[in-house]
């Protein structure tokens, strides 16, 4: 996909619109993670508009950088980010979570072009990143793994399987970005098993570590689009975000995990995203 040399007014316009229509396609199914897509988009955008190469029309490409979206109930933010990135059509999206649809509540990678693996049950999509990574770097091939998680999900024991294993092997092509946006169904992270301190962890297992703002686009490009360089160790992104970022009455609450909205709040969400 080709890019503007500044594509930092793509990738703001492409997260609000990706804002507006997930949310749309949560009230019309009345089914959704609004508030964990909401803190991922901006991530997203930055990904597949100003980090990645890919390319819609050769969605096999074996060249590709490739992206695994572990935090697998937040379709609304992958489903948009593909749609607007071309790889099937807008209009697809209109029948999301609806009987049949290919658009379904988790990612399935038998249906679109541009999942990599289907993900949803926890603790699964970064295992597999990194086994893509590690045939990568078997084949000597230059293309980079990136890997979402939610930060809840990284109380599931084998993400920290694989991430000693990428430690250990020095998968310096695979980047890891946390979505920390301190929530999980029903409570916050370190209520439920707290995570902190989340950078050392990854440090003690063979990392380098970065902290960001999940929310500002030109830093997060800063982070995810620096080529590999000389690095010899894995990437973990933390990406502070807030759940539900965007829209007043859903920012930093629990319950909109899988909140869905009435049509009181879908008009005052979309005026607040104008």
């Amino acid at each position: 996909m080709s890019l503007p040399n500044d594509p930092l007014p793509l990738i703001r316009e492409k997260a609000l619109w990706m804002r507006r229509r997930a949310f749309r396609m949560v009230f019309e199914a009345q089914l959704g993670h609004p508030g964990g897509d909401f803190s991922a988009i901006d991530v997203l955008a930055t990904l597949y508009f100003g980090a990645m190469r890919h390319d819609p029309s050769r969605p096999d490409d074996p060249s590709r950088d490739r992206f695994i979206m572990s935090k697998g109930h937040a379709t609304g933010a992958i489903y948009t980010a593909l749609a607007a990135a071309g790889f099937f059509p807008e209009d697809w999206l209109d029948t999301y979570m609806r009987p049949r649809s290919l658009l379904n509540g988790h990612p399935n990678r038998n249906y679109l072009p541009g999942i990599e693996t289907n993900t949803g049950p926890l603790g699964h999509g970064f295992p597999v990143a990194v086994g893509i990574a590690i045939a990568g770097q078997i084949d000597g091939a230059g293309f980079r793994t990136f890997v979402l998680t939610g930060d809840g999900e990284l109380q599931e024991g084998s993400n920290w399987e694989a991430a000693m294993t990428a430690g250990h092997r020095r998968l310096a092509h695979l980047t890891l970005i946390v979505d920390r946006n301190r929530l999980q169904q029903g409570a916050g992270t370190e209520e439920t098993n707290g995570l902190d301190p989340l950078d050392d962890k990854f440090r003690a297992f063979g990392w380098h570590v970065e902290e960001v703002d999940g929310h500002d686009h030109a830093a997060l490009l800063k982070v995810l689009g620096s080529p590999v360089g000389d690095r010899t160790r894995p990437l973990c992104v933390i990406a502070s975000t807030v759940k539900g970022k965007g829209v007043s009455f859903m920012e930093n609450k629990a319950s909109w995990h899988h909140g869905v909205p009435n049509a009181a709040q879908f008009d005052q969400a979309m005026k607040e995203l104008a």
